[in-house]
């Protein structure tokens, strides 16, 4: 029996998604609730299970094709015999095609044979793939390739994985002369790089957007970190690092100055009395936000197994809506990667985002004393329509006090 494949609801407001990579090909078996094809969204990717076992018999739609919401995309055929069934419109090259070619192939019968029933079908090779689905690949490779603007057909059947793909882009090109257009390379905007620019866009034009900064001794985090790592991570199973800090950090100083955990609602504020903090990591498709629930009543060891879970699925594109909404406050880490100092932009509609950057040893002066020490820039951008100055000056200082004193988390004072 064929049972169709729907592009799935993936959010409230959202009517279409991006095909992405196709897990299965077509008279590849499968199995119940196994993964056959990415869908990407504004918000996130997520993965089409089958919803039975049998064989995926035909496929609609490719990677890049614009799908709505509760479309078909493809056909399965149920049930263990589907191997050699045909559902509606099934690929017949893919169901014709033999598992394995018989040692002396029978000769051909005779041109005037008697009108008999029609003799099998002579072994042949496997078909080629069809036009602009190219040879199999991981995703990470098609993704790879298409950060590239390039085919799957254009590496000639040598790349199997992400490391073939990444040999053959950094393989040395043949010398040719540059015209005009060469030096250039046009890619369409994936769905979530779109719903980024939208909504910086967004945040720029309807939030009156203002940065205040600070910088933070990280001395006694960094000593308290490394005389209990060792303990810390045989007991709880992830390493004790930097974000648990700041998270419990912002949430007293939120607690502390309530308009930076506020939001604007029409002509109202809201004011949470909840703490969900984005975090922001990368993920296989570019920077997501996925939130910490309830942090303000987690432990540390709680606060990092949530970030090292919700990085890990965004790492491997199986972040879910619902973990990249309804933060009420971010965390911006762009330290990881090298920076000093910057101005993060708001995520709309929360009215706060914390900047971290990078730790580098500098010159302050102690009891009248010039020393080196671990410091940190930190940067709030708050929305000046309901966050005043003072109040985003003390917010700061208290992330600072907090850092600075980490005993103060653990008694909350």
């Amino acid at each position: 029996m064929s049972v169709e494949l729907r592009v799935p609801s993936i959010g409230e407001s959202i009517t279409q998604a991006t095909l992405g990579a196709w897990l299965k090909q077509e008279g590849e078996p499968v199995r119940a609730d196994e993964p056959v094809v990415e869908v990407e969204s504004e918000k996130a990717t997520v993965a089409l299970p089958a919803p039975v076992s049998g064989v995926l018999s035909r496929v609609l739609k490719g990677p890049g094709d614009t799908v709505a919401v509760g479309e078909v995309i493809g056909y399965l055929e149920e049930g263990a015999a589907a191997t050699a069934a045909s559902g509606p419109g099934a690929n017949p090259a893919v169901n014709a095609a033999p598992r394995a070619a018989p040692a002396s192939p029978a000769p051909a019968a005779p041109i005037a044979a008697a009108p008999a029933p029609a003799p099998t079908a002579a072994p042949r090779a496997a078909p080629p793939p069809p036009p602009g689905r190219g040879p199999r690949l991981p995703p990470s490779a098609r993704r790879l390739l298409a950060e590239n603007g390039l085919s799957a057909d254009a590496l000639a059947g040598r790349a199997l994985r992400k490391d073939d793909v990444q040999r053959a882009l950094e393989a040395p090109a043949p010398a040719a002369p540059v015209v005009a257009g060469e030096r250039e390379r046009v890619v369409a905007m994936t769905p979530l790089r779109r719903t980024v620019a939208r909504r910086l866009v967004e945040a720029q034009r309807t939030a009156a957007i203002l940065t205040t900064f600070n910088e933070v001794d990280m001395t006694r985090v960094l000593a308290l970190r490394e005389r209990h790592q060792a303990a810390f991570t045989e007991r709880h199973g992830v390493k004790l690092g930097f974000m648990s800090f700041f998270v419990k950090a912002a949430v007293e100083a939120l607690k502390a100055i309530p308009a930076v955990n506020a939001e604007v609602r029409g002509e109202s504020i809201v004011y949470k009395e909840h703490y969900d903090v984005g975090v922001a990591v990368g993920g296989g498709k570019g920077l997501v936000v996925p939130v910490v629930r309830d942090a303000d009543r987690l432990s540390f060891a709680e606060v990092e197994l949530a970030i090292a879970q919700l990085a890990k699925k965004a790492r491997e594109n199986r972040i879910t809506l619902d973990e990249l909404s309804g933060g009420t406050f971010t965390i911006s880490n762009g330290g990881i990667y090298g920076s000093l100092l910057s101005t993060p932009i708001l995520n709309p509609p929360q009215s706060g985002i914390l900047g971290l950057h990078k730790i580098e040893q500098r010159a302050v002066v102690r009891d009248g004393q010039v020393v080196a020490r671990p410091m940190m820039f930190v940067a709030l951008s708050y929305d000046h329509r309901l966050v005043d100055g003072r109040e985003a000056v003390t917010f700061l200082v208290r992330v600072k006090e907090c850092i600075e004193d980490p005993e103060r988390l653990l008694l909350e004072v």
